[in-house]
C-alpha cells in the first residue's frame, strides 16, 4: 500500500506546478494559455487549454503574464451606486 501512494502523491506535486499564462493583445483580447509562450520567427507560439500548438504575431502582443497576476477588466472598474 505504501509503494502504492508515493507515485500517487509525486504525480500530484509535479501538476501542481504547471504554469498558466495570459497574453494580452494590443486590440485587449485576453488568450489563456497552458505552457509559457515562446517566441519563434516573429510569433509568440504557445500551447492552448486543449494542448494544441497555436500562435500570435508578436507585435500584437502588449503583455504575458501568468495567469494569477493577470488583471481583469473588472478590476479597473468599481460600480458605485448613487
Amino acid at each position: 500500500m505504501r509503494i502504492l501512494c508515493l507515485p500517487l502523491l509525486a504525480a500530484l506535486l509535479l501538476t501542481g506546478c504547471t504554469h498558466h499564462y495570459v497574453i494580452t493583445t494590443s486590440n485587449g483580447r485576453k488568450i489563456d494559455t497552458s505552457t509559457k509562450p515562446k517566441i519563434k520567427g516573429g510569433f509568440y507560439v504557445y500551447k492552448d487549454a486543449l494542448g494544441r500548438e497555436q500562435s500570435v504575431l508578436a507585435g500584437r502582443v502588449t503583455e504575458i503574464a501568468p495567469a494569477s497576476m493577470s488583471h481583469s477588466e473588472k478590476d479597473n472598474y468599481t460600480f458605485q451606486p448613487k
